[in-house]
């Protein structure tokens, strides 16, 4: 048996499990696919990510992402917790940003006061949904089509829908159907504080946002 060096991530937090968390493999060499897959399964969590050396110039490691349904080409809370895994495992990145290869291309992250920071590839669909797609997720998520104040595509990799509401209250107050959803990816998003301005805000308005994916069919429901 081929023991490997595995550690849990809990991302986007300092305090134990308050954040993401996420599974890294930090040595993915000579498994398959379906063997990627089935450990992502056992793991119960929404991802888990393998480590690999890289196969381009100028990549630090490669990573693949992988959620219960499918792999992901490129994933924000993955990223992060791959990279501080490979750091904390003795990583050396080759110049002044950590250099992730991952199924969109190369990712450059960024240290600084204990945090990683990645700018977000771009995005290879944008603009407004089609009606009829947000108003099969409002009905997923059990709200009325004019709960749905703004939404947009967020595909940069992975196909997200994303949909903004008036208040974090009403993000965290979702009992979405599965059934309905199937088969969408469905970030949903609303604010703390001031609500119901959609648009640009004025100088020195502060903002926290409350968001929730959903990716029902694969055990994706966040």
């Amino acid at each position: 048996m081929h023991l490997r060096p595995f550690k849990q991530v809990d991302v986007f937090t300092a305090v134990p499990y308050r954040g993401n968390p996420l599974a890294v493999v930090l040595d993915g060499a000579g498994l398959s696919t379906e063997e990627m897959q089935h450990f992502t399964r056992w793991t119960n969590l929404s991802e888990a990510t393998f480590l690999l050396p890289p196969t381009v110039p100028g990549a630090d490691y490669r990573v693949r992402i992988f959620y219960p349904g499918r792999e992901l080409p490129f994933a924000g809370h993955p990223t992060l917790g791959s990279c501080h895994a490979w750091l904390e495992a003795g990583g050396k990145p080759a110049g002044e940003h950590v250099v992730q290869e991952c199924g969109i291309g190369l990712v450059k992250l960024r240290r600084g006061g204990g945090r990683l920071a990645f700018a977000a590839p771009p995005l290879q669909k944008s603009g407004p949904l089609p009606e009829q797609d947000v108003a099969l997720i409002a009905r997923g998520l059990g709200i009325a089509r004019d709960a749905i104040v703004d939404h947009a595509w967020c595909d940069n990799g992975p196909h997200w829908r994303g949909v903004l509401l008036r208040s974090a209250q009403q993000v965290l107050a979702l009992e979405p159907d599965a059934a309905i959803l199937a088969g969408l990816d469905v970030g949903v998003v609303g604010p703390h504080g001031k609500v119901g301005v959609v648009g640009p805000r004025a100088a020195g308005d502060d903002c926290a946002f409350e968001v929730r994916a959903f990716f029902p069919g694969n055990n994706g429901m966040a």
